[in-house]
């Protein structure tokens, strides 16, 4: 089968098309025919293994895959990587029948991106209706879900944050109520002048550097700062622990494959709501981009230009 390939770490120059033998399915894995795979952010990170999991070569990138298993349409997470390939392994506890309304895009771009959001939302900062949130990276995979759903989930005002004009005008137009370039001087004060004078209650925030340092600042009392990844490379400031008292304010960590291991089922929770919403048009998944298998390095490229918006995937037929 044609996958790509990693043998070293580095950039998108090490994503490599070959052909390797097909996975065979062991205890708990589902073998699909792969008809769309996902390209995530953390994907970028993987190659170059700057990830929270270490990489292990050689190893082929993807954790998400659209596509059919004994006759079905299926989305999921993989057992181990190997979504950039025509075939894929996905793991039994963590694959979904798709609806007939939604197209593989759509659930490619819930099943890791509208989950993340789902569980910030509903689990880690609890949103109450009538709080404000602030999404930053409100252009990207995650953050067109995140504004969509904070509205969707009775969020009173919803302040985006995006790095050029047409980012920012496509967040505006999926719900936001004002949109910001995080570059701005004195982040901390353009987010509670964004919410009428008022520190805001929840911030997602997956930038890292100084726009955390401001983000947490803009808390109100009882805030929440939910922090899910670090797209800059930049590491913020330590947080100290008696400032997060001083302030009543919170700061949460939420890595998606920590909750396959919630009691309950919280994932397929979460894909039963996100898929609801989707079929009835409440929630979109903006395409960012269709590639080839063979265009795999372009899609990271893309990524880490920051040039990109929504949901980017590729196609293994070509």
């Amino acid at each position: 089968m044609r996958a790509i390939q990693i043998t070293e770490f580095g950039g998108p120059e090490v994503l490599t098309l070959t052909d390797l033998p097909e996975p065979v399915a062991g205890p708990g894995q589902v073998l699909v025919d792969v008809t769309r795979a996902g390209v995530n952010y953390a994907d970028t990170h993987q190659a170059e293994n700057t990830y929270l999991a270490a990489s292990k070569l050689p190893m082929v990138p993807g954790g998400e895959i659209a596509g059919t298993a004994g006759g079905r349409r299926v989305v999921g997470l993989t057992a181990d990587g190997g979504g950039y390939a025509e075939k894929a392994l996905a793991m039994e506890g963590a694959l979904y029948d798709i609806p007939d309304s939604v197209d593989d895009l759509t659930a490619l771009g819930l099943v890791v991106q509208g989950a993340t959001a789902w569980v910030m939302l509903r689990k880690s900062v609890h949103l109450e209706p009538g709080e404000s949130v602030v999404v930053h990276a409100a252009a990207g995979g995650v953050g067109t879900l995140a504004v969509q759903l904070a509205k969707a989930f009775g969020a009173g005002r919803v302040i985006a944050t995006a790095s050029s004009e047409e980012k920012r005008e496509l967040a505006l137009s999926l719900g936001a109520d004002v949109a910001l370039d995080p570059a701005t001087p004195e982040l901390r004060k353009a987010l509670i002048e964004a919410n009428g004078g008022r520190r805001v209650d929840v911030v997602l925030e997956m930038t890292g550097g100084t726009v955390t340092d401001q983000s947490l600042a803009a808390l109100a009392p009882f805030g929440r700062l939910a922090f899910y990844g670090m797209a800059s490379r930049e590491q913020p400031s330590p947080i100290s622990a008696p400032s997060l008292l001083r302030h009543s304010t919170a700061v949460i960590g939420m890595w998606l494959p920590h909750v396959l291991t919630l009691p309950g089922d919280v994932m397929r929770r979460a894909m039963t709501e996100l898929f609801d919403l989707a079929s009835s048009g409440s929630l979109k998944v903006v395409n960012g981009g269709e590639y080839g298998l063979s265009e795999a390095r372009a899609a990271h490229e893309a990524l880490r230009s920051r040039k990109t918006t929504g949901k980017l995937v590729l196609d293994p037929s070509r």
